[in-house]
């Protein structure tokens, strides 16, 4: 017993200096900006291994030399509550696991279905909803792998509400922008803009905007049909619901 609190003793005390490692590389980024992040680092060597060179484009910029169209349509796009909520939001979460139990419901009935008529076909794989902030996908870019179990989602609540509490809303905002995947090997707004309009971030127009904020849930996806009857549709919407957006 004595062996098993010593090492469950150890094992806490190493659980608390990680975090407090992370409140300092956060707490840092209020004046310094990130140069890379854990998800970029991952997808260089993914190029590396699988292209055997690596093709990248991204520049920091100020957040006042990023589009404001661009800023209200990546709110309304990706986390319409940003501004209110402390980092994550509890009733899109709810919403999320919802639609996902449905969505696996529907595709288990469907693959019982198909192991009758074609069993040697794969079975259906439901479409998984995310329910995750803005805060929320900048903690897992920052720090995590792509890993899916409890213990990464509790560490990237955990992030979360260090960023909400050590960066204010504005500055989680740039870093975000400045980071987040627009396609493969590029990131960051400046990049985005220059790679599909041939312009600066700080001059996309309204549906400009809204078509870069469509594709974030699917950046490699996206930029094959930059252009598509969904991505023109979908931005639309956004670009309607622009005007209520306020920028922190």
């Amino acid at each position: 017993m004595k062996q098993f609190w010593r090492f469950a003793g150890m094992l806490l005390v190493s659980v608390l200096c990680l975090q407090l490692f992370f409140a300092a590389r956060i707490a840092l980024m209020a004046v310094v900006s990130p140069q890379s992040t854990t998800f970029q680092r991952s997808e260089a060597l993914r190029l590396l291994r699988e292209k055997h060179q690596i093709l990248w484009a991204q520049q920091w910029v100020d957040g006042s030399l990023i589009s404001k169209h661009l800023k209200r349509a990546v709110i309304a796009s990706e986390d319409a509550g940003f501004n209110e909520h402390g980092g994550v939001d509890w009733e899109a979460l709810e919403k999320a696991w919802d639609k996902n139990q449905r969505a696996q419901e529907l595709a288990d009935k469907r693959a019982a279905r198909l192991a009758k008529t074609n069993p040697n076909k794969p079975p259906p794989v439901p479409k998984v909803i995310g329910g995750s902030t803005i805060s929320q996908q900048l903690a897992k870019n920052l720090f995590l792998n792509s890993e899916r179990n409890l213990l990464r989602k509790g560490q990237e609540l955990v992030l979360t509400l260090m960023l909400e509490a050590l960066l204010d809303k504005q500055r989680i905002l740039e870093i975000y922008l400045n980071n987040v995947e627009w396609g493969e090997g590029v990131f960051g707004a400046q990049a985005a803009a220059r790679h599909y309009y041939r312009v600066d971030a700080a001059r996309l127009g309204p549906n400009q905007a809204a078509r870069l904020a469509v594709m974030l849930p699917a950046p490699k996806r996206f930029e094959k049909r930059p252009g598509s009857p969904y991505v023109i549709g979908r931005a639309g919407t956004i670009e309607a619901r622009m005007g209520a957006v306020d920028i922190p």
